[in-house]
């Protein structure tokens, strides 16, 4: 321990250069430590202490080294027997002690202080001495939450928390956030998150790319994905935070990836969005009916009704009416002939097909003799994403070429069938639900009684 003694005091060890390399190198690291650490011979004398030791008790190397103990100096004096008793008791007890004791700043104030310390054995294998390694209290209770904390995120937080390095691929991963992206803990990590995510993948990571550079958002974002998961795809919406993570050991921070914690709060947005749907498509349908009662024609009116339904619903909407003017439930085959209809084109008002209106040859099978014949809606889509496919079904149904999605809607009053409405998409848009069949057929009930009306009229 003579050597090893010297490296805490300014004694020059002599022409001996490389045990003077060593001692300095022994120096420089003990002062490098983030931990307060001083050491102690058999005999309970000091024979280290670094910069850390001195910033926390304000004792210099010089004044601390060669003292014995820490009675009248570190320790109050009906405390050192007891400390030093303890301290020393490591020498005996195997692996590493923990206590917690007061120790005496210069200035003579008192520092709670937790130590970890362990025997140092000499050549001979037997313990020389003992070293111990000390922190203030708050400061270690601070890393032990942080610990804690982090051991808590990745166990048992209720929300995803995802560790993605620079390179943008997810380096820790908690259960909740497995849970969510279809996978284990560990046949997530390391690959790219194009592999897990089919679409909004490139939002995900110039989000991530946005915090690595520039720091965390001000508020948490909310983006829709959809997974790619051992069932098929599946569209979630996940309320997200970041946070960038550097270095704490550098001057500079170095950036070491991005803290990704999310929600997923699929569920809620979709409610929000279909009351959001429903407020509007009820607003529209209360301006048709008022934008409806001050036309003098009634088959003007049933056109109002069919524009006001295609805003934010449609790109194309038809009529076909029954000829003759309606069909008794039962009756034999129906054939219909065209009525309104919204320009194929650029975008406008419906236009009259004129009262004689021209017949359609619909094919057997066609949704609109369906929708007759079930006194129902029917929903219909291409199938496929190739355009010269999409294109040929859309015609061969005698619909506009762009369209990829139709529903069609039986136009019902009194008890009989006057004809049909069809609402078409295009390929930019999803394909009908039943949440859309709902409200398609609140706009036909509308649309029959002003055909209706318009039939009794002379």
């Amino acid at each position: 321990m003579s050597a090893s003694r010297r490296s805490g005091t300014t004694d020059e060890l002599g022409p001996d250069e490389p045990e003077r390399d060593g001692a300095d190198l022994l120096a420089a690291l003990l002062d490098g430590m983030d931990a307060a650490l001083c050491a102690f011979d058999a005999d309970g004398v000091v024979t280290h202490w670094n910069r850390e030791a001195e910033r926390i008790l304000g004792w210099t190397a010089a004044e601390a080294v060669g003292r014995h103990g820490f009675a009248d100096w570190a320790v109050r004096a009906a405390d050192a027997e007891e400390i030093e008793n303890r301290l020393l008791s490591a020498m005996q007890a195997p692996g590493r002690q923990v206590h917690e004791f007061a120790l005496l700043t210069k200035e003579g104030g008192r520092v709670l202080v937790r130590t970890q310390s362990a025997a140092v054995p000499g050549p001979d294998g037997k313990p020389a001495g003992v070293y111990c390694a000390f922190s203030e209290v708050h400061a270690q209770i601070d890393l032990e939450r942080s610990i804690a904390l982090s051991e808590a995120l990745f166990d048992d937080a209720s929300w995803g928390v995802v560790l993605v390095d620079a390179d943008l691929r997810p380096a820790v991963v908690n259960g909740h956030a497995a849970r969510a992206l279809g996978t284990g803990r560990t046949a997530v990590l390391g690959r790219p998150l194009g592999e897990l995510i089919a679409q909004g993948v490139e939002e995900l990571e110039s989000a991530l790319t946005h915090v690595l550079a520039e720091g965390a958002p001000p508020a948490p974002a909310e983006m829709w994905v959809t997974l790619r998961t051992a069932e098929g795809e599946r569209r979630r919406c996940w309320r997200s935070g970041f946070v960038r993570l550097a270095s704490p050991l550098t001057e500079e921070p170095v950036p070491l990836g991005v803290g990704w914690l999310f929600q997923d709060v699929t569920e809620s947005k979709q409610t929000e969005q279909e009351a959001a749907l429903l407020r509007f498509r009820t607003n529209q349908l209360h301006r048709a009916a008022r934008a409806a009662a001050e036309c003098e024609d009634p088959a003007e009116a049933a056109s109002v009704h069919l524009d006001f339904a295609l805003a934010g619903f449609a790109d194309h909407a038809l009529i076909d009416r029954v000829a003759g003017g309606s069909v008794a439930d039962g009756e034999g085959p129906v054939r219909l002939v065209r009525g309104p209809a919204t320009p194929s084109g650029a975008p406008g008002p419906s236009l009259p097909a004129g009262r004689a209106g021209l017949p359609v040859r619909y094919s057997d099978g066609h949704p609109a003799l369906q929708c007759v014949e079930r006194i129902g809606s029917v929903r219909a889509s291409a199938g496929s994403t190739e355009p010269d496919r999409m294109r040929d079904w859309a015609v061969a149904r005698q619909w506009p070429a762009d369209s990829v999605h139709a529903l069609c809607v039986v136009l019902r009053s009194r008890g009989r069938t006057l004809g049909v409405v069809t609402f078409l998409r295009g390929a930019s848009r999803t394909q009908f639900e039943r949440f859309d069949a709902t409200y398609a057929e609140d706009v036909a009930v509308r649309i029959a009684a002003a055909l209706d009306l318009a039939a009794t009229l002379p």
